[in-house]
């Protein structure tokens, strides 16, 4: 069975890594909503999700909609999650990490060399 990694691009506003992903041997699906994303990791646990923090301010209980996903994946496999975030809400992610355990995460502008080697150090 092929490798499969999620890609869960919101507000995007950085490059397309569809293909260093492929390049990688992952079979690429990209959602572009947190709820899409949910579903389908309701019918099918990939190996890896990439996903974006976007804070959100007016959550009363939750700093984004980030914390729904990660809460989905718990007792689900062994799914890797690299999370891309803005260095100036360091504070508020890592409150979202002392919750929610991810494989790594990497800040705006993301090094596409350090995206490589954490993704290749995944497979293996």
């Amino acid at each position: 069975m092929p490798k499969t990694l999620l890609a869960i691009v919101e507000l995007g506003g950085y490059p397309d890594f569809t293909i260093l992903y492929q390049s990688l041997g992952y079979e690429v699906t990209m959602e572009t909503s947190v709820r899409k994303a949910m579903r389908y990791i309701k019918q099918r646990v990939p190996d890896v999700v990439v996903a974006e923090f976007n804070f959100q301010s007016d959550f009363r209980d939750r700093t984004s909609s980030l914390e729904s996903l990660l809460a989905t994946l718990q007792g689900r496999g062994e799914c890797k999650v690299i999370i891309f975030y803005e260095q100036e809400f360091t504070d508020v992610f890592q409150r979202l990490l002392q919750q929610y355990p991810v494989y790594a995460s990497l800040t705006f502008p993301v090094d596409t060399t350090l995206l490589r080697t954490t993704i290749e150090q995944i497979g293996g």
